[in-house]
């Protein structure tokens, strides 16, 4: 079974979707527009029930069957877009400066519109679909809140299945595997205080620049020397700031970063090493220094059964060929661990390269490959009709 033809027919009307989301990008807990827009599309599609209101601007659509034994599953994907300045020069590109869809969420909410569509027209499936759109993907857990929010309570589903491009694949393959598909991720934050001075006397301050650079080369040896080898961890720092002229050594030095891990012990080793790091540094230098280890996003691990069960309908969708293992997960961090961690089920890649030198997700010229959408749609239309067959 190649991609359903009846989702191929609305390819042009998808694509039209995603461009006027692309178009109007709104960031975490924000989403108001997009969700307005999900909600009124459910309706049109004849969903039986649309839910608005979870977890702030998330959106819960229900599609029962032909038949309805009780059972479910939840199909989800993400709506928020990042701060990101867009810069690919499209005519449908962002229309809110200094906001863009740089991750394909886009085109995640616009497959799962594409898949409820199908769905709501045909009901070739015995019990229920549960169609989640959830936001605030992007640093602040949308999944963590709607699963506190008594998702799975309320919309009783067996299994949730995720999905999410891939522009450094091919297009159109499908890439899984079992147990830990993305990384664990914590928010690194650090406060250096010293003692401003001229930069001409330096001997008269405390400098936290200098510090702060002994603390990050201090901090890749973390990795390198206290985490086994065959474990994975990483440490970055992203952002540094302090001072404001040339001739004034500053008080203070903030820095940001991020941490990743799969396995629990690693993360606790990494929260210990870079606080004992990042203030024994400091106090040998003659400064003050707090840090912080802010875990955000638990490991996202895929339930072997639920994962067969995804790849045997992506199977159906582009044939085998076109559905292969990925050999190792992906330091990436995603918020879809926290509904994985409450209820069975899987989470999938899909390739959208181009072909050369595709810009990557969270890049300014990023755009997602609409060749994909019915691909990822029909994926999503088959497992609900193969998990929930009739009979």
């Amino acid at each position: 079974m190649p991609v359903i033809n009846r989702i191929a027919e609305f390819h042009q009307e998808m694509t039209a979707w995603r461009h006027d989301l692309h178009e109007h990008p709104e960031l975490a807990f924000e989403e108001h527009r997009t969700s307005g827009i999900v909600a009124e599309k459910l309706k049109e599609f004849g969903c039986d029930e649309v839910v608005t209101g979870i977890a702030k601007t998330g959106v819960v659509g229900v599609i029962h069957g032909s038949t309805r034994s009780g059972r479910g599953i939840g199909l989800r994907a993400d709506m928020d877009a990042l701060p990101i300045l867009e810069e690919t020069g499209l005519p449908y590109a962002s229309k809110t400066p200094g906001t863009m869809h740089a991750c394909g969420h886009d085109g995640h909410t616009t497959m799962l519109l594409g898949a409820a569509k199908y769905l709501a027209e045909t009901r070739n499936f015995d019990g229920s679909v549960y169609v989640i759109f959830q936001p605030a993907e992007e640093n602040f857990g949308g999944g963590d809140v709607m699963v506190k929010e008594g998702l799975f309570d309320r919309f009783p589903m067996e299994r949730v299945f995720g999905l999410h491009n891939w522009p450094g694949a091919p297009e159109g393959t499908f890439y899984w595997r079992h147990g830990p598909v993305m990384a664990a991720v914590a928010n690194l934050e650090v406060t250096i205080t010293g003692r401003g001075a001229h930069g001409a006397m330096p001997h008269n301050g405390v400098d936290p620049i200098v510090i702060a650079a002994a603390i990050v080369q201090a901090l890749q040896s973390i990795v390198s020397r206290n985490v086994e080898p065959v474990d994975a961890g990483v440490i970055t720092i992203g952002h540094i700031k302090g001072g404001h002229t040339f001739n004034v050594i500053p008080e203070t030095v903030t820095m940001l970063g991020t941490a990743r891990w799969f396995a629990p012990e690693v993360g606790d080793l990494l929260e210990r090493r870079f606080k004992e790091t990042v203030t024994g540094i400091a106090a040998a230098m003659g400064a003050k220094a707090s840090a912080e280890f802010r875990r955000a996003y638990p490991a996202t691990v895929n339930e072997p059964v639920s994962t067969d069960l995804a790849v045997d309908a992506a199977r159906a969708v582009q044939g085998p060929a076109r559905v292969v293992p990925m050999p190792k997960p992906t330091m990436g961090g995603e918020d879809f661990s926290f509904m994985l961690n409450a209820k069975d089920g899987a989470y999938l890649m899909l390739g959208a390269g181009r072909g050369g030198n595709d810009p990557q997700v969270h890049h300014p010229r990023y755009d997602f490959n609409d060749a994909i959408l019915p691909v990822g749609a029909s994926w999503w239309a088959t497992l609900a009709e193969r998990l929930l067959k009739k009979g």
